[in-house]
């Protein structure tokens, strides 16, 4: 009950918050702008598709099974980060923000080159709204998004030990699960840890007030 008083507490102390609520509304406006992008990136990728490649990684891996993982883990951790900002809520600007920014840079890698997906791939069959969104169209490969947003979760919580260790570790096992059923290409698993350590900077600088709302709650 004094939990439940504490995080009501923490809502009515942002009640005449103006830049919250500022921030709050910009974050699922752009949030929504980049939804839709992606999905217009991934219906052009579709309709652009040309051939697969070749891959040193993937052609020693077997291919596995790895609906589990990829579906069902990723909603899971899909939830598990919307209920971390709900706990604090003058974490949800930025952290919108921030996924928002992922989304639409990613977006506009995925229109860039048009691979088929790799050979052998595992399709993951979905079976509602959810797992769909999670597995996007299977061929918006570049780069991982599976591997990118556990480790852009991981750089926002990385003052919080337990938080950044267990991302970085959801971020490593989707990396190799999306391998191992031969999902993306290698380039896709590996570059995206550089290309989300420099989104991650690009939102510290580009949300810098809704960055410092983020940390005036020690985690």
């Amino acid at each position: 009950m004094n939990k439940i008083k504490q995080i009501l507490a923490r809502y009515k102390a942002l009640k005449s918050n103006k830049p919250f609520y500022i921030g709050l509304g910009v974050g699922v406006l752009f949030l929504g702008l980049s939804l839709f992008f992606n999905y217009e990136a991934n219906g052009y990728t579709a309709a652009s598709i040309s051939v697969a490649a070749n891959d040193i990684f993937l052609d020693h891996l077997p291919i596995m099974k790895v609906d589990g993982i990829f579906l069902e883990g990723a909603i899971i951790l899909t939830f598990f980060a919307i209920a971390l900002a709900l706990y604090r809520p003058n974490r949800i600007p930025f952290m919108l923000k921030a996924a928002a920014l992922f989304i639409a840079v990613r977006s506009f890698f995925v229109i860039l080159t048009h691979l088929a997906p790799p050979l052998g791939a595992l399709t993951a069959p979905t079976s509602n709204f959810l797992e769909r969104l999670a597995a996007g169209s299977g061929k918006d490969l570049f780069f991982s998004g599976h591997t990118g947003l556990p480790f852009l979760a991981a750089l926002v919580f990385w003052q919080n030990k337990f938080l950044r260790i267990f991302f970085l570790l959801a971020s490593m096992i989707f990396g190799g699960a999306v391998l191992l059923g031969h999902l993306h290409y290698s380039i896709d698993v590996f570059s995206a840890f550089f290309i989300t350590y420099g989104i991650f900077h690009l939102a510290r600088w580009l949300f810098k007030k809704d960055y410092a709302m983020f940390r005036e709650v020690a985690d």
